[in-house]
């Protein structure tokens, strides 16, 4: 009768760890991707040597926090100013979407920890930089949060949806940069 539950107790342990690890490789897989920061161009947001927690279902909105290849495979975290159809441009530091001034409470940290007279993010307009007035179809507008160092869109051009590989959710390491990002 001892060996009986012993047994017993030992199959549902093997049981438990393969569902877990099933689970696991699941969530790990296709849920909740680890993504290491590399550089200083999304700095106060995230840090050089963060992890942070990718997902790839939900539809990426203005301002989200983004992770797209390259088509030279180099991996970017930025954040998506711009969506399909957009028209952007920055004039003296301040960004207009479709003519409109838009703010980005995001950077208050940033432009504070800014001793430069000079503005936070050059001017530019959309045209000058893709020779579109509007974002093409399927395609994205992103900058960096430390705007000085960032290279993003207005090197690079636009990321197209196909190359995004999810949301940048939450920084997971170290323990004292936990947070979701927003």
């Amino acid at each position: 009768m001892k060996n009986f539950f012993t047994r017993n107790h030992l199959w549902l342990g093997v049981k438990y760890f393969l569902i877990s690890l099933f689970i696991g490789v699941v969530v790990r897989g296709f849920l909740l991707i680890p993504v290491p920061v590399t550089g200083n161009s999304m700095d106060q947001t995230l840090k050089q040597g963060d992890m942070v927690l990718m997902e790839k279902f939900s539809k990426v909105q203005r301002f989200d926090v983004i992770v797209f290849q390259q088509p030279d495979g180099t991996i970017y975290i930025k954040r998506a100013i711009g969506l399909p159809g957009d028209e952007i441009r920055y004039e003296k530091d301040q960004l207009y979407i479709n003519g409109e001034k838009v703010s980005e409470s995001f950077l208050t940290n940033n432009r504070n920890h800014d001793h430069q007279v000079s503005p936070y993010t050059t001017d530019f307009q959309l045209d000058e930089l893709l020779g579109e007035h509007q974002l093409p179809k399927n395609e994205y507008f992103v900058l960096g949060d430390n705007r000085r160092i960032s290279k993003d869109s207005r090197s690079f051009g636009t990321v197209r949806s196909k190359d995004i590989l999810g949301k940048a959710q939450a920084v997971y390491y170290p323990l004292t940069h936990i947070k979701f990002i927003s």
